[in-house]
């Protein structure tokens, strides 16, 4: 019971709009610090949803970009695929890993330790609408970060290659 009200403080307080404007300078410091010490073990955003660290490939630079993110496990395809929400917490342009995957799909993801290939395809109609429904079951705040933008959000899913 306490963990599930813990849960929804989380939801509320990651849906304000200043959680939008912090978060994005914290969090992702955070999150590579704590996996760099953790060889890849721990990703300190992951006690409340399930992440990965992207690496992909910079849109312009070539270079390799490494990005904490939240992510969707599918549970059919059980540490085969995922699904990536480009939300940028809210904020108003898309985030620069979406860019770099639309020009780059082939990355990596560190899931629990492992670095495993991946390819994005960026979701669209009716797969995107399936998928925007179960992340926003996921993790609601998703809904009030759409709300505060007019873009449409991107999803992506990442599959093993």
């Amino acid at each position: 019971m306490a963990l599930a009200a813990g849960v929804r403080l989380v939801q509320k307080v990651s849906s304000t709009r200043l959680f939008a404007r912090v978060a994005p300078h914290v969090i992702p410091a955070l999150d590579r610090g704590v996996h760099r010490l953790t060889r890849g073990k721990v990703l300190l955003s992951a006690r409340m949803l399930p992440g990965v660290i992207l690496t992909s490939t910079g849109a312009r630079s070539g270079l390799p970009r490494r990005t904490p993110l939240a992510c969707m496990p599918e549970a059919e395809a059980a540490g085969r695929s995922w699904i990536l929400v480009g939300s940028n917490f809210g904020r108003t342009g898309h985030p620069a890993w979406t860019h770099n995957l639309l020009a780059h799909p082939e990355a990596t993801v560190s899931w629990k330790g492992h670095d495993i290939p991946v390819t994005a395809v960026l979701l669209a109609g009716e797969e995107r609408a399936a998928a925007w429904r179960a992340v926003r079951a996921f993790w609601p705040p998703y809904a009030a970060y759409q709300s505060r933008v007019e873009r449409e959000i991107r999803l992506f899913r990442l599959t093993r290659r």
